[in-house]
């Protein structure tokens, strides 16, 4: 991108990762691709919370909102399991929806598992930020993430270049 690096946040969602009973292995595996394959980003964000849609919403909108960062990339809870409750926490809180990148991520997942249509992720925009859940196992991150790599400079190029990008983006929701 042409207007500076591209800060990126990346929050694990897992109950058992939360308590310490787990290792995250996605998180580490966005962090490399990103650091890699997204040229000028920076991981300057990183946080693990449990299944639980207030802690999720709570990084989330402090991320947006306060630290300003251009990507949140969340891994976790969008599955059919009863605590998956990712993209319910991060909806919400949107502007704006970017099915595109959801759709695209279905799509490259299908030719791999049927499985993927288990998937409910939800990607959209909170002001100049710009907002995907991913899934949780290391490898549908890879795959999911490598869909999409392309298409985010243009993207968050775009969405720095929006009317009032300069002006703080008021929230309270």
């Amino acid at each position: 991108m042409s207007t500076g690096t591209i800060r990126v946040g990346i929050l694990t969602v897992s109950d058992r990762t939360a308590r310490g009973e787990y290792e995250d292995r996605s998180g580490p595996v966005i962090a490399e691709l990103i650091e890699t394959e997204l040229a000028g980003a920076v991981v300057a964000e990183r946080a693990v919370v449990p299944d639980d849609v207030e802690a999720i919403q709570r990084v989330l909108r402090h991320w947006a909102d306060d630290v300003r960062l251009d990507l949140i990339l969340t891994t976790g809870g969008t599955g059919f399991a009863p605590r998956d409750r990712t993209p319910e926490a991060t909806r919400p809180l949107l502007d704006r929806e970017a099915p595109g990148l959801v759709v695209a991520m279905l799509v490259a997942s299908l030719q791999v598992t049927p499985h993927a249509m288990l998937s409910r992720p939800a990607a959209g925009m909170r002001g100049q930020t710009l907002i995907i859940n991913l899934p949780g196992s290391p490898k549908a991150v890879r795959e999911n993430l490598q869909t999409i790599l392309p298409a985010l400079p243009h993207g968050l190029e775009l969405l720095r270049e929006a009317p009032g990008a300069s002006e703080r983006h008021d929230h309270r929701r």
